[in-house]
């Protein structure tokens, strides 16, 4: 990350506390640098502080490197301000600062009290340029005390740039801003897979086997993989999407996936929308080949099949290159003469009425995505979100047990003027296969509005059934393996234009209910250790093959229209809101 501090001469003047705008500038820039994790790159490049005119005027008082805090705070202390305002080359030189190449994402925290008084280069084509260079550049701006043209020209640049714009009218929410901006950088989603290259048909597809991989996906684009499935096994297959946090999104922006054979056919399908226009978070979408009891389905033959991804993106929406990582499971069928368990197709017992732990909440840090969740278990636990930051978890869940947890988003000081903005806290449940089963249950709301005060949601599933994959309700089908479910959290974009602090509270109670079972099969035994019983054991086969391709780099969860829900029901065609989430390899 680069900080791209406005030195312009308009920074000598009071902020309206009795200092001056660089001055207030030069503690929030402190405050950053003491809430970033050691050893996060961070740089700092300043403009018109050299020259009393100038549009040349930009230079890099801190190289970007492994934070160095007191380096930071020694550069922005000595910056004094004086003259012109060249955004659009700062923008351009701040975009060379940061490492290239690197397999990770890039960010640049732009703070300005004013417009670009120089306009050459003009800042939106700028960051336009820089935006659509890759997947790997966000631009986030934050605006100083600023309104009108200037206010405008900020919000252009971080729409065009793939980033967020945040308003700071005072001393006190500068600070804050800069806070939320870097500490979303820090914290961005970590990825692992090995690299592949879909292609945008089926010819020449790269053939992958089951594993984890990496790719993109441009705005309108379909990407195919070519995976060769026998007539007995079970296939889950999962493509999450990661948009930079905050990006512009529109409500029916799709990520869609689905098993195709053949020249033109496909027999699996799901969607997955955004459903609202606050701010990207991650999206993820998945479908499974299921062998038919009978064995007349459209996709039971054995053969070539192509797992396909779709995007499809509204006028308006983040046109940068998003991320993809792919998982493909198999699993191959139960041992001859296992008798699998009845389907638990209803939510019973664990139901919205359920009941779930109460008592003094136990502090945790959740991670940034799948592949870092942070494992927990039945209990109460405490966080804290960033607004468009999505937190994951993960909870162990054996065989015949189902997953039931609230989540409570805190009563919190809220900023002046607040009172005309809504936002929306979130959740989503993923299977261990990350196929999304929260959406459009007729059980839960897994959308709350939050305008500062306590919000709360309630979330779960069906129990775990080896049989559940013959029913036909999407949010009970994927419920056919034990293992590790991932619960996403997430607190909407606008939270920061109405929350006080930089972070917001958020609890986590979290029931696992009823006996975990030894395996898939009826009558099996009752086990103390749920993760003994992960996806199949030795009596009852079924058991999964590992996913062994890592690759680090360095966010988002449900994301819903207002209070609706978009989705069709269907095993075949699904429609749902999807949810979605670095330290490493982030800069």
């Amino acid at each position: 990350m680069v900080m791209v501090l406005d030195s312009s001469g308009s920074m000598a003047q009071p902020d309206g506390s009795g200092h001056t705008r660089i001055a207030a500038a030069r503690t929030a820039v402190a405050t950053l640098a003491d809430s970033l994790p050691d050893g996060f790159p961070t740089g700092l490049r300043v403009y018109g502080a050299d020259k009393n005119r100038g549009c040349d005027d930009t230079r890099l008082a801190q190289p970007v490197r492994p934070l160095d805090r007191a380096g930071l705070k020694k550069a922005v202390a000595e910056v004094e301000p004086k003259g012109d305002t060249p955004i659009g080359l700062s923008l351009k030189k701040a975009a060379a600062d940061l490492p290239q190449g690197s397999a990770g994402r890039r960010t640049i925290v732009l703070i300005s009290d004013g417009e670009d008084t120089c306009q050459s280069p003009p800042p939106c084509e700028v960051a336009e340029e820089l935006g659509r260079s890759g997947v790997d550049l966000r631009i986030d701006t934050i605006g100083f005390q600023v309104r009108g043209k200037a206010r405008q020209q900020l919000e252009c640049v971080a729409q065009a740039g793939n980033g967020r714009y945040y308003d700071a009218p005072d001393a006190k929410s500068l600070a804050r801003q800069m806070q939320r901006a870097g500490t979303l950088s820090a914290d961005s989603y970590r990825f692992r897979g090995k690299q592949v290259r879909g292609t945008p048909a089926r010819s020449g597809a790269p053939a992958i086997a089951p594993g984890q991989y990496r790719d993109t996906i441009g705005p309108g684009e379909k990407r195919f993989y070519q995976v060769r499935l026998d007539d007995s096994s079970t296939a889950d297959f999962s493509a999450t999407a990661v948009p930079h946090p905050g990006a512009a999104v529109d409500t029916t922006t799709v990520l869609r996936t689905q098993l195709a054979y053949g020249v033109d056919s496909a027999c699996e399908s799901s969607t997955e929308v955004f459903g609202q226009n606050e701010g990207a978070t991650p999206l993820t979408s998945g479908v499974s080949r299921i062998p038919s009891e009978d064995g007349n389905g459209s996709c039971d033959k054995a053969g070539r099949y192509w797992f396909v991804v779709e995007r499809e993106t509204a006028d308006g929406s983040d046109a940068a290159r998003w991320p993809l990582e792919l998982t493909y499971r198999s699993e191959r069928p139960l041992k001859k003469g296992v008798t699998p368990a009845q389907s638990e197709p209803e939510y019973g017992a664990g139901g919205k009425d359920a009941v779930v732990p109460s008592g003094a909440p136990k502090d945790v840090t959740g991670g940034t995505g799948f592949n870092d969740a942070t494992k927990i278990g039945e209990g109460v636990w405490r966080d804290k979100v960033l607004p468009s930051q999505t937190l994951w978890y993960k909870v162990p869940v054996g065989w015949g047990q189902q997953l039931r947890y609230d989540v409570e988003f805190a009563n919190e000081p809220t900023v002046r003027g607040h009172s005309a903005q809504t936002s929306y806290g979130a959740t989503q449940v993923y299977t261990p296969a990350r196929q999304p089963v929260g959406g459009g249950t007729g059980e839960f709301t897994p959308q709350t509005p939050y305008n500062g005060r306590q919000a709360s949601l309630r979330m779960g599933t069906v129990p775990v059934s080896w049989t559940n994959r013959y029913e036909s309700d999407p949010n009970v089908v994927p419920v056919h393996r034990a293992g590790d479910f991932y619960l996403a959290v997430t607190l909407g974009a606008k939270a920061a234009e109405i929350a006080d602090n930089p972070r917001i509270g958020v609890v986590l109670r979290v029931a696992v209910l009823g006996e975990a079972k030894s395996g898939p099969q009826a009558h099996a035994a009752v086990v103390k250790h749920p993760a003994a019983a992960d996806s199949g054991t030795a009596d009852g086969g079924g058991g999964t093959r590992p996913v062994i391709a890592v690759f680090g780099i360095g966010v988002g969860v449900l994301l819903l229209a207002g209070l609706a829900v978009l989705y069709l029901r269907g095993r075949g065609n699904q429609r749902r809101t999807g949810t979605g989430s670095g330290g490493a390899g982030a800069w």
